[in-house]
């Protein structure tokens, strides 16, 4: 692994995502990428007596996809690394307990797929492990719960206000052994705390877009590349308000995005316009997660997309900072995926 000016790292060995899922409530199955979904539930509730034991399930089902889907064995993982936005991330840790492999709990609120992603690759190339699983989740009435308001108040949102995704994502990172056709995980850009005084828990996407650009700015000031090496920049989950703030910032900076294919996870997963009750766009760990490791995945795999730069957002607040005034912190890590070929 390379350090590349202040924030970037570049994966020399180029380690390989073998396998992945994304595992999805009913709302997101009756989106526009439910055919890109390994598994979707038919029912929030999953069977469950509560909805925090509803979020853990689907992420011990997002685990054991992924290891289908990769071709392993529980018992070959070397790491766990995962996180969700629930206090003292509890459901990666229940599902760390039953899977049994060495964990390390991580948060980066919405973030937290490519941050557990990028530490997968770290242990990986760096010859920590052979093999690393990443994976997050978020479940709409655990997380609105939490962070807003109970579902069953049935509460006017504003406009500005994103739908939290019930979905997890995971993917298994491997050792490069020159066998694997991709996608490789070629570089990372962790983000800075930026924080604009933004204190409503309904505008998510304007407290995040800084810190989406911010990164997006780092990446190709430390690689030297420009969006048009990549086919694809999805940002993870500023939505329909956050994401053209992004656009205006990056061009005071004289990023031309215009040179790519510049979306958002949380635009992707709904159709706005028949799913009216998602607003903004969807938000929430499981959103990046589900729409990385299910649709752009398999974008790439059928070669309608070679290289993609996901820049995962989180807005790193808690209850308790929200109801003693505080502003919301924000913060984005970005991850190069590539298909084939060399990095430049």
């Amino acid at each position: 692994m390379k350090q590349l000016g202040k924030q970037t790292w570049q994966f020399t060995s180029r380690p390989a995502i073998i396998g992945a899922s994304a595992v999805v409530g009913p709302e997101e199955g009756e989106g526009p990428l439910a055919s890109d979904f390994d598994f979707v539930y038919d029912s929030l509730k999953m069977d469950e007596s509560t909805w925090e034991k509803a979020e853990r399930r689907l992420f011990e089902k997002a685990v054991r996809l992924a290891l289908i889907n990769s071709g392993l064995k529980q018992e070959q993982l070397g790491f766990f690394v995962g996180g969700d936005l629930m206090n003292q991330i509890i459901s990666a840790s229940f599902a760390a307990k039953k899977l049994g492999t060495p964990y390390l709990g991580v948060f980066g609120a919405c973030s937290t797929s490519m941050e557990s992603l990028t530490i997968a690759s770290m242990i990986v190339d760096s010859g920590g492990a052979k093999y690393a699983l990443a994976g997050t989740a978020s479940h709409n009435c655990t997380v609105e719960k939490q962070f807003r308001y109970p579902t069953e108040y049935g509460s006017q949102k504003p406009p500005t206000a994103q739908y939290t995704v019930t979905g997890s994502g995971c993917a298994i990172v491997g050792k490069n052994d020159g066998t694997q056709t991709g996608p490789f995980i070629t570089y990372a850009t962790i983000g800075k705390i930026m924080d604009f005084d933004i204190k409503d828990p309904f505008n998510m996407g304007s407290a995040m877009a800084p810190a989406a650009a911010d990164t997006i700015t780092a990446h190709f000031r430390d690689t030297g590349l420009s969006p048009g090496y990549y086919d694809m920049i999805v940002t993870g989950d500023l939505a329909s308000v956050g994401l053209p703030i992004a656009q205006e910032l990056l061009a005071k900076e004289g990023i031309p995005m215009e040179q790519t294919e510049f979306t958002d996870c949380g635009l992707l997963i709904y159709d706005r316009e028949t799913q009216k009750y998602v607003i903004a766009g969807g938000s929430g760990c499981g959103c990046s997660a589900t729409v990385t490791y299910g649709h752009i995945l398999k974008r790439m795999k059928k070669g309608q997309l070679k290289r993609v730069l996901v820049v995962a957002t989180g807005a790193l607040l808690s209850p308790l900072t929200y109801q003693q005034g505080e502003s919301i912190p924000c913060i984005a890590h970005a991850v190069a995926l590539e298909s084939g070929g060399e990095q430049a």
